[in-house]
């Protein structure tokens, strides 16, 4: 999925997508998750939906951040 149904919002699709990518082990653990530029790239949303996403699967508990380095699954 890289395209958002633009009927709905847009950044609970694309947490719905990351969750599904490791869930799926598409993101296996460790690995390093896109950055916000990336996924704003990728689904055609402003880098600020992309952020609100990627902090919703950070509240889940399924990655870690580090400043200047990057999102990494957990």
């Amino acid at each position: 999925m890289s395209e958002v149904d633009r009927t709905r919002a847009a950044w609970p699709q694309i947490r719905d997508e990351l969750l599904r990518r490791i869930g799926e082990g598409e993101y296996p653990s460790g690995s390093k998750v896109p950055s916000v530029i990336a996924i704003a790239a990728e689904f055609g949303v402003a880098n600020s939906t992309a952020q609100r996403a990627m902090e919703a699967v950070r509240a889940e508990g399924l990655t870690r951040s580090e400043k200047g380095i990057g999102t990494f699954v957990l």
